[in-house]
């Protein structure tokens, strides 16, 4: 769940997390800038519109003449027509920013997500980052480009009221303004509520946007364990305290106008009542009467407006403090700067400083903790020549992966070195590493597009005969030319409508594409049948030719051509050799090795006499 959200949020401004966020707006500082100006300009005119209508009943109404009308008419006219011009310019500005902060917003935060290693994505799930990325952004944009504007509004119309008001009339005034500490007090009340019920309000939308994300990635599981009752009942409960908060939210508001209405009326009444008795008196002007009224009635809106404003900015907080997290999250693996300067980094690189991986790889008393504490490799070492296939083989939860994966330096050793060609990879950079690696996964994962698409994903200027080389090498192009659109078929999210076989040989030719000069095999063929093994088996010896390679290993009929083959076990080899070897040992290889053959004899029999 979102680990941030678990956290209490301060219902107070704070100005550090906004100092930040604008640290990475700085570029629409002078946009921010003009449509603040463009707001002072629109409360500028809202102030003199009810000074053109005192001057209109002190100088034609009351003295009945029309002399001078014209030329007031063509003023009032020229204001109406300014403030038309300036409502439309900020509507357009406003939106405009809004729409290209998001943008400007979500591009860093996928630039850091990209920069991000692979320890974060073990502790964050889609749902959170999904939030974070839409829900989030489209909050801090909506408040930054209107609500702050709204803010600077607000206190230009109050200030140019009360300014105008003390002018004319200062009794009047401070009994105008009495109701106003009570106001702004209530309103804080109210939005406080309308706050705390609204974050509730996002908790559950970002659980149900992870039940979503979890449900539709998961949903042949969940039809294969008839989970679908449970499931319902589940996302009902989040959606109904959902709902449930929600309600509350929008009765806090509907209570909350009509008490600004009733205080607004009380305000204007005291206005009524006290500048009636002065305009008998004779000490107050019908037309400064009427302007007062106009102030009183308008001036409580922006009083309600500023409330608001503040409560949405404690609102939007919570999402100023996650997306700055994300932001500010720094990967558990970077490269240094003296790295940077001659390399390059994972979005500039200087490929012309790179130099060519001939493959011989030693990993020099290396030990690796995750973060969790669990402890995995302990002074481990590990020689492998250039052009060699090294399998590991072992339990689950021995280290087989976890050593292929700091290899890849998706990990990096807590202590020890991995040397390429006798060098520390920490001396090299990290996108010189992993663009010379290719990676196939148990569970490979093709993207929504074409089966071109995919296998051009690694090398997106590669030509039509670059990409059928590449699937006939791994055996994929017999069965994509049997598909109607061949190379142009869609394979669906996930690749759904393809074969589990189907999709590691389409991720086969992907990584081959880029012709990389290592090549890491995680249980690539443990979930496929005899048939489809056989091809990715024969792809395998293709691929794997004069390539240093690791395969990791569940069926061990995949290796035993490897030139080395690892017992992993509790972090450490047990037992190294070639297969014939490792045979002849009869040790925990050769009763694994026995045992996986029996069950393919006796599955083998069940299917001749089925």
């Amino acid at each position: 769940m979102d680990r941030i959200d678990k956290r209490k949020s301060t219902q107070k401004i704070d100005i550090g997390i906004w100092r930040k966020l604008f640290k990475y707006l700085s570029e629409f500082k002078n946009g921010l800038i003009f449509l603040a100006l463009l707001m002072v300009g629109v409360a500028g005119i809202d102030v003199v519109m009810p000074l053109l209508t005192k001057y209109a009943i002190d100088n034609f109404i009351v003295k009945k003449t029309i002399d001078g009308l014209p030329i007031f008419a063509l003023v009032y006219f020229c204001v109406i027509v300014f403030q038309g011009l300036n409502v439309r310019l900020f509507i357009i500005h406003a939106g405009k920013i809004e729409t290209h902060l998001a943008y400007h917003i979500r591009k860093i935060g996928f630039k850091r997500l990209q920069e991000l290693s692979f320890s974060y994505y073990d502790t964050s799930s889609v749902g959170w980052l999904m939030a974070r990325m839409t829900s989030d952004v489209t909050k801090l944009s909506e408040i930054i480009s209107w609500g702050l504007i709204d803010m600077v509004w607000a206190l230009v119309m109050m200030a140019g009221f009360i300014g105008v008001m003390l002018y004319n009339n200062v009794g009047l005034t401070l009994i105008c303004m009495s109701v106003v500490p009570v106001l702004f007090l209530i309103g804080m009340y109210f939005q406080k509520k309308i706050l705390k019920s609204y974050r509730v309000v996002r908790k559950f939308n970002s659980r149900l946007t992870a039940d979503f994300s979890e449900e539709v990635s998961g949903a042949k599981t969940t039809k294969t364990l008839v989970r679908e009752e449970e499931n319902l009942k589940e996302f009902k409960l989040d959606a109904g305290k959902m709902r449930n908060s929600s309600v509350k939210a929008a009765v806090f508001s509907a209570l909350f106008l009509p008490i600004v209405i009733s205080m607004g009326s009380l305000g204007v009444g005291f206005v009524l009542w006290i500048g009636g008795e002065k305009i008998i008196a004779g000490d107050l002007s019908y037309g400064t009467f009427v302007m007062f009224i106009a102030y009183t009635v308008q001036f409580f809106d922006p009083i309600n407006r500023l409330a608001g404003t503040i409560a949405e900015l404690q609102n939007a907080q919570a999402s100023a403090e996650r997306i700055i997290g994300l932001i500010e999250t720094k990967p558990d693996i970077w490269d240094s700067k003296d790295v940077i300067k001659k390399y390059g980094d994972l979005f500039h690189s200087k490929r012309e400083n790179w130099e060519k991986i001939h493959g011989d790889i030693e990993f020099k008393d290396v030990s690796f903790t995750y973060k969790n504490g669990e402890k995995v490799f302990k002074n481990f070492n590990l020689k492998v020549n250039k052009g060699e296939t090294i399998a590991l083989v072992g339990e689950t939860g021995s280290g087989k992966s976890t050593l292929v994966n700091l290899l890849c330096r998706f990990y990096e050793p807590s202590n020890g070195e991995i040397l390429i060609d006798g060098i520390d990879y920490r001396k090299r950079s990290l996108l010189w590493l992993q663009s010379n690696i290719g990676y196939v996964l148990q569970s490979p994962h093709l993207f929504s597009g074409t089966i071109r698409d995919n296998i051009i994903y690694g090398k997106l200027n590669a030509s039509i005969l670059e990409i059928e080389n590449a699937a006939k090498l791994v055996n994929a192009h017999n069965f994509i030319s049997k598909l109607d659109k061949k190379y142009d078929t869609q394979v669906g999210e996930g690749g759904g409508n393809l074969s589990t076989g189907e999709k590691q040989l389409i991720s086969f030719a992907r990584a081959i594409l880029a012709n990389p000069a290592l090549f890491v095999l995680d249980e690539a063929t443990s979930s496929i049948d005899t048939e489809t093994e056989k091809m990715i088996q024969n792809a395998i010896e293709k691929v794997l030719k004069s390539r240093t390679s690791f395969v990791v290993a569940h069926r061990l009929s995949t290796i035993v051509s490897a030139d080395k083959i690892l017992v992993i076990r509790n972090g450490s080899i047990t037992e190294s050799g070639n297969h014939r070897e490792l045979l002849k040992k009869k040790g925990y290889y050769y009763s694994l090795y026995t045992n996986q053959l029996l069950e393919d004899k006796e599955m083998e029999s069940k299917e001749m006499f089925s």
